[in-house]
């Protein structure tokens, strides 16, 4: 996909949107998320863009602070079926899937294109000595300027302001970050007028475009079945998360249309 335009049309100003759950949810598309993402990149504001899904929506539901967050992001974009779903249940009919791993490529191929730094924080060493190998090899052209997987733990106060230091220093526009949900969105929220440019939180894209896990197959994902594909890949890792925060969010999502229709 090409960026469109100068990345300066002024249709970019309206989006549609709607509150699912206590969070606005965008009615992007992978054209009007690319376009928007690559304009902030190329200016290097200073932006923030969760890639949402029920975990964000339920995490946000229990953690005011997080929903906060989620809340002030320059854009939020539905990346699991339910959300877009939640969506068309709210009147936008035309909503559409922006699926994080493909966002990636998208924003990816344009950054090779159109010569804007990039920048990988993230993902355990292993995988993300795999993504940059993979990013090397699908995109050649690519302005890789900065590479970082960071401990478990919380950076202190000085290994935070050496880490900002070194991403400003490095001049990239967009910066990837796939530290998983809520830390990645509180981190890019904390860093947003301290790092210009475009901080992208795009979770487990980092494990799948690199190859370090199987993606699910695209029906699973059109049917909105990809939390079973995980479910069965990871039990032990997401089994409590998808049995528990799905029922929930779906009969949170139904009390909200009840309300809606009384």
């Amino acid at each position: 996909m090409e960026m469109a335009g100068t990345g300066l049309e002024p249709w970019l100003d309206s989006l549609p949107w709607a509150r699912v759950v206590g969070i606005r949810v965008d009615a992007t598309s992978y054209q009007d998320a690319a376009a928007r993402i690559l304009r902030w990149a190329r200016a290097r504001e200073s932006r923030y863009v969760s890639i949402a899904t029920v975990n964000n929506v339920m995490q946000a539901h229990d953690h005011r602070d997080f929903q906060r967050i989620m809340n002030a992001a320059d854009l939020v974009t539905p990346d699991g079926m339910p959300l877009v779903w939640a969506l068309r249940l709210s009147g936008i009919s035309s909503a559409t899937r922006v699926y994080g791993p493909d966002l990636m490529r998208v924003l990816l191929d344009n950054a090779e294109r159109f010569r804007i730094p990039v920048a990988f924080y993230g993902g355990t060493k292993d995988a993300l000595a795999r993504l940059v190998r993979a990013a090397a090899r699908s995109y050649p052209g690519l302005a890789l300027v900065y590479a970082w997987s960071p401990p478990f733990r919380n950076l202190t106060p000085v290994e935070d302001e050496r880490v900002t230091g070194e991403i400003e220093e490095s001049g990239a526009g967009l910066i990837f970050v796939g530290i998983s949900t809520p830390k990645q969105e509180r981190w890019m929220a904390a860093h947003r007028g301290r790092i210009h440019g475009a901080l992208i939180g795009v979770g487990a894209a980092f494990d799948f475009l690199s190859g370090s896990k199987p993606q699910a197959p695209r029906w699973m994902m059109r049917s909105g079945l990809e939390w079973l594909f995980r479910l069965l890949a990871e039990p032990r890792r997401l089994g409590r998360r998808y049995l528990t925060q799905n029922p929930r969010f779906l009969a949170l999502l139904a009390a909200q249309m009840l309300r809606r229709d009384l």
